[in-house]
């Protein structure tokens, strides 16, 4: 299993990230680091020459940014054939000491399943558990009932479309099924979904399964709540949504298809921060908030 962490952010983080590897209980994965040029070089003097082999570090010539250094991510994992299984670690997430050997056991349950959802824990900057909005929705809209659930299709493509309830660091991927699909340039803030739905349009099926083994560190100030407060992250979601819709009509999906013209957790999402917006006094992002709740 090959882990790989497009790096960019506090040092301090990655240490505990690539500690919560180094703690497995199954020895079955190898990591590589990605440094995107972070100023810091406290990553490369502790990562870049450590004495387990099983881990590499690569420093970028020229930074990459974020949908750029996630690319190379995928073509290093793609180009690695001894892994079967690749994941895409946040340089600030924790893995769980049982995080690999639930990889393997659900892939050996499901050896042609592409993508594997474990169990997520949420937590904030500190460390400690978080449980806000944002989770609560996610919960409403995943699978329900106990056990796995494997999905895929239209039913999956309309679930996701609907609300992406994907924990994305978690995720596990068959190694062959990444060299199907890449990261778009255009779309920093949902690279994710999109190439997650990428693989589904191409037939790929998704297992979910409840076993706790990943710690997700939500930020207030991520990647996309940042987008979010400038209106980026609004244009974005309107043309990825737009552009999807048209693909699932052309798919022959239109349950999918009408949940992505309707977008709905999108919306809501853009409502919750209209309070922000109103205790700023911030004309400029009430309207973004309003023209992405409201247009069609």
């Amino acid at each position: 299993m090959h882990l790989v962490v497009a790096y960019w952010g506090d040092p301090a983080l990655l240490d505990l990230t690539m500690r919560s590897v180094l703690a497995q209980t199954d020895p079955r994965w190898r990591v590589t680091v990605i440094d995107d040029g972070y100023p810091d070089p406290a990553a490369q003097q502790t990562w870049g020459e450590h004495t387990d082999e099983r881990i590499s570090y690569q420093r970028n010539d020229v930074n990459l940014g974020v949908a750029g250094n996630f690319e190379k991510a995928r073509q290093v994992a793609v180009a690695d054939e001894d892994a079967d299984l690749v994941a895409f670690l946040g340089s600030d997430d924790l893995l769980h000491p049982t995080y690999v050997a639930n990889a393997w056991r659900v892939h050996e349950q499901h050896p042609d399943v592409d993508i594997v959802q474990l169990g997520v824990r949420v937590i904030d900057e500190a460390g400690e558990p978080a449980d806000g909005l944002t989770e609560r929705i996610k919960r409403a809209l995943m699978p329900r009932g106990a056990g796995q659930h494997v999905l895929g299709g239209e039913t999956l493509a309309t679930s996701l479309l609907r609300g992406n309830w994907l924990y994305w660091p978690s995720l596990v991927f068959r190694r062959e099924a990444l060299g199907r699909v890449a990261f778009r340039a255009d779309l920093p803030t949902i690279l994710d979904l999109a190439l997650v739905l990428d693989l589904v349009s191409g037939g790929s099926r998704l297992v979910v399964d409840p076993a706790v083994c990943f710690s997700y560190r939500r930020h207030a100030q991520s990647a996309s709540s940042q987008g979010l407060h400038t209106g980026d992250r609004f244009d974005e979601d309107r043309r990825f949504f737009a552009e999807s819709a048209g693909r699932m009509d052309a798919h022959g999906w239109p349950r999918a298809a009408r949940a992505a013209r309707r977008r709905w957790v999108s919306r809501l999402h853009a409502l919750t921060l209209a309070p922000a917006a109103l205790r700023l006094r911030s004309g400029d992002q009430l309207r973004a908030v309003a023209r992405h709740a409201l247009r069609r």
